[in-house]
């Protein structure tokens, strides 16, 4: 039984489309969670809160891998305290914050710009090629998304005027993006290990913004709820999630892996509409309509990326 269990947990961690599957589907839970946090636990208490949670699970589970694999790591310090701060800290931070300003609808459709984000990071960064069919399928993709800043409306396009949450979670893809490029030169080491030290590494980031909060008496304690919601981020979002997701670019690098962000659209809206019962409007329709059409041209003949 238990050689059966070890084999069937390989071949699962080995998946790709599975790993990210996965990955958004949490990440389209986390749109939801973000917007029943608000008036439940303030922003930064909740990107302060979560950390503190996968650090107490992750660091002394993985405490003795640490200490032998730092050599690995101690070199990139850097690297990975600006892939803490920026990708961790600094996206949820202004995830939380755009969700106090725009629909779970919206905040997950708009995530579909990280594949664009992340192509163009990776031409410029890495010198790769990108297909003829895969920059078609990312313009399908920002398409979708400028539908949605622009709130389905001409006028509103025309103007310029995007939605203040929508704005903020724009400049939070841009953060996690650049994140998604730099796993590419992280650490050879365990994921879980280097993901551990992510996250106590966060803990020490959100400190600021917690403090900030406090001392502005803007901060919020958890209620019930909040500490539900909290709970859920931490174990899902933040921890399963990122695990899943740095094993899919181990797989298949960060230009293929991003193009799976297109899916938190989906997940976060079915989510919203059921859960939350948010409208589901034409433009919504459209817009996810051409981020499907995204990932499926961009996917295909992708063994020969």
């Amino acid at each position: 039984m238990y050689a059966l269990a070890k084999r069937f947990g390989g071949l699962t961690y080995g998946n790709a489309f599975l790993m990210l599957g996965l990955t958004t589907l949490f990440w389209g839970g986390n749109t939801v969670a973000g917007r029943l946090a608000v008036g439940e636990v303030s922003p930064m208490m909740v990107v302060f809160l979560r950390w503190v949670i996968v650090a107490a699970i992750l660091l002394p589970l993985r405490w003795t891998r640490i200490q032998t694999e730092w050599p690995a790591m101690r070199p990139r310090i850097v690297l990975m305290v600006l892939m803490a701060v920026f990708g961790f800290v600094g996206f949820n931070t202004l995830f939380y914050i755009a969700a106090t300003e725009t629909t779970a609808v919206n905040l997950g459709i708009i995530q579909g710009s990280m594949p664009i984000l992340v192509l163009i990071g990776s031409v410029i960064a890495f010198g790769t090629k990108a297909r003829a069919l895969q920059v078609f399928g990312i313009l399908l993709t920002l398409a979708g998304v400028t539908i949605i800043a622009a709130q389905g409306s001409l006028e509103t396009l025309l103007a310029l005027a995007v939605n203040p949450g929508d704005g903020i979670m724009l400049i939070a893809c841009v953060l996690y993006s650049g994140y998604t490029l730099s796993l590419r030169n992280r650490p050879q080491v365990s994921s879980l290990t280097f993901f551990a030290v992510l996250s106590g590494i966060s803990v020490v980031a959100s400190v600021p913004g917690f403090l900030f909060e406090l001392s502005t008496q803007t901060a919020q304690w958890p209620t019930l709820q909040g500490w539900l919601v909290v709970l859920y981020i931490a174990l899902f979002p933040s921890c399963l999630a990122q695990i899943f997701f740095m094993r899919g670019v181990e797989l298949i690098g960060p230009a293929r892996a991003g193009v799976f962000i297109n899916l938190v659209p989906i997940f976060a809206a079915a989510l919203a509409v059921s859960i939350l019962g948010e409208p589901f409007e034409w433009h919504h329709g459209t817009a996810l309509l051409l981020v499907l059409g995204g990932i499926w041209l961009s996917e295909r003949k992708a063994g020969s990326l």
